[in-house]
């Protein structure tokens, strides 16, 4: 029977017109609660199913958002980071009955069409960016667009929203550890210097040997991308420079550098000391178990849902300052490094 209903016949059933039913559920606030309970009722009896399209076109609302992250699927699935952003993402669409949808940016050849298939299609309520380059075209013209969105990740427009963790003082403990453990001569391996996530972190690095006046040696500074291949290329070049210590942007480019360094017959921590970042499930699991800065993984991706789901249910006036969150990174000391505790 609830597939051929209409607000019309629930309507005459409840005693009320078409417009307070639409009203009721849509969960309008101007309806008092006896109308509001006598409709519902009538919806419970009959197994009414208000159309998602029908209450779209009140509200101009689809209840869905988008994740765009500008990677490969390749990255996406052999980089436990996203598994967690999403899982935290997921939860809290969950929480609010918001549904999601996650898109991959990653066409060279003709960028704009994912944006207009996806973004200007009308579809989404608002999209949550990952991964983003601070040059990459997309965030212009979200904000061009009046798109409501949150990003993953510090970017320097100061109209843009986002959630990040302090990468600059989480490298810097990170590297100030090494120093304590008598290191001089460390390396980093960077993530790609376009992203604000690897121009902080290496930040970090400079601040952490300027700090306790180590000379920084241009040399030991090698960028990667964020993947293994990159940690190993990286690691390669690293090997003729005597570095006693390597600080990776992230753990999959250390999980890299440790295997070069291996077949190099170097021992870790013996030899070269290695420090990751972002504590995947792999770091503990690795021979000798990587010390590496833990990020909130999870959490981020949950408050990132979070504050994009605020924009969108009480969009901000006109000029209102960008919501900005920053969250703290913890030191995770394992054997990687030499020294416990």
């Amino acid at each position: 029977m609830g597939a051929s209903l209409t607000l019309e016949k629930i309507a005459e059933l409840a005693g009320v017109s078409r417009s307070t039913v639409s009203r009721v559920v849509n969960d309008h606030p101007n309806v008092s609660e006896a109308v509001r309970e006598r409709v519902w009722k009538v919806v419970r009896e009959t197994g009414y199913q208000p159309h998602a399209a029908a209450r779209s076109l009140v509200t101009r609302r689809t209840n869905i958002v988008g994740v765009i992250i500008p990677e490969t699927v390749t990255t996406l699935f052999t980089d436990p980071f996203f598994s967690y952003l999403l899982s935290g993402i997921t939860q809290t669409c969950n929480a609010q009955r918001y549904h999601l949808m996650l898109s991959l940016f990653n066409d060279p050849v003709a960028p704009g069409d994912s944006y207009r298939r996806v973004v200007r299609s009308g579809h989404l309520d608002g999209v949550v960016v990952a991964s983003a380059r601070v040059d990459d075209p997309l965030i212009p013209r979200l904000l061009k667009d009046h798109v409501p969105f949150v990003m993953v990740g510090r970017h320097p427009d100061k109209r843009v929203s986002y959630v990040d963790i302090d990468n600059v003082g989480a490298a810097r403990m990170a590297v100030e550890h090494l120093i304590r453990s008598g290191h001089r001569r460390i390396a980093t391996i960077t993530g790609p210097l376009n992203m604000a996530s690897g121009e902080d972190r290496l930040k970090g690095y400079r601040q952490a040997l300027e700090a306790h006046h180590i000379p920084v040696d241009d040399s030991l500074i090698v960028e990667g991308d964020f993947s293994e291949a990159s940690g190993a290329l990286a690691a390669r070049r690293l090997l003729s420079l005597s570095a006693t210590a390597i600080f990776a942007a992230n753990d999959i480019m250390a999980v890299g550098a440790l295997k070069v360094l291996r077949d190099a017959g170097l021992r870790v921590p013996q030899d070269v000391a290695l420090v990751g970042f972002d504590d995947i499930p792999l770091a503990a699991a690795l021979q000798p178990a990587l010390t590496t800065m833990r990020q909130p993984i999870e959490q981020m991706g949950a408050m990132s849902a979070d504050l994009l789901l605020d924009l969108i249910e009480t969009p901000p006036d006109d000029g209102a300052p960008a919501h900005k969150v920053i969250l703290l990174a913890e030191l995770v000391v394992r054997t990687s490094c030499g020294v416990l505790g």
